[in-house]
């Protein structure tokens, strides 16, 4: 562990020697994740992207990548692009990724269950913005919009996120 990581604790997300305060998903914090569990996975996951709303903010890092209109992320395990960024039309159970809401506006994107996924593991664990204070996600973890930005400005190839089996 070091200052570039992540890292949950029950007071928050702390990093670069700050917590910032966050919510984890629905199902808490779970060794075994699985599809559609609300859970946030336990483990060190890498930060592989950064992606933005290029219509709504500037762009926050020299390696963030633009949401474009029609960009998914597909969580339907019968997917044979199950858990990776699809565009649309796509027959396939999926999430928008440029949302009418703020919730992706910034995205950091871990690796969980990624580059060759499992069926049914568990689509992708974002770090993204909350919909308020305390309001649990599907498994990933928010922040307000602000901390999300510092955050995402102060990381490096290098960085990390660890989940530890914090029974939150």
């Amino acid at each position: 562990m070091t200052p570039r990581d992540l890292v949950l604790t029950p007071s928050g997300l702390r990093f670069r020697g700050r917590t910032y305060p966050c919510a984890i998903g629905r199902g808490g914090i779970s060794r075994a994740k699985r599809e559609g569990d609300g859970a946030t996975p336990a483990g060190v996951h890498r930060i592989v992207g950064l992606l933005y709303r290029p219509d709504r903010m500037a762009r926050p890092t020299n390696w963030a990548v633009p949401l474009r209109p029609g960009d998914l992320w597909s969580d339907d395990p019968r997917d044979p692009d199950y858990n990776l960024m699809v565009r649309a039309p796509h027959g396939f159970g999926h999430e928008r990724m440029r949302r009418a809401d703020p919730l992706y506006d910034l995205v950091l994107v871990t690796d969980w269950n990624w580059p060759r996924a499992v069926a049914g593991r568990g689509s992708c664990i974002f770090i993204h913005q909350w919909r308020r204070p305390g309001c649990p996600t599907e498994g990933c973890i928010a922040l307000r919009r602000d901390h999300l930005g510092a955050i995402a400005r102060g990381l490096d190839h290098e960085s990390r996120l660890i989940v530890p089996c914090l029974g939150r």
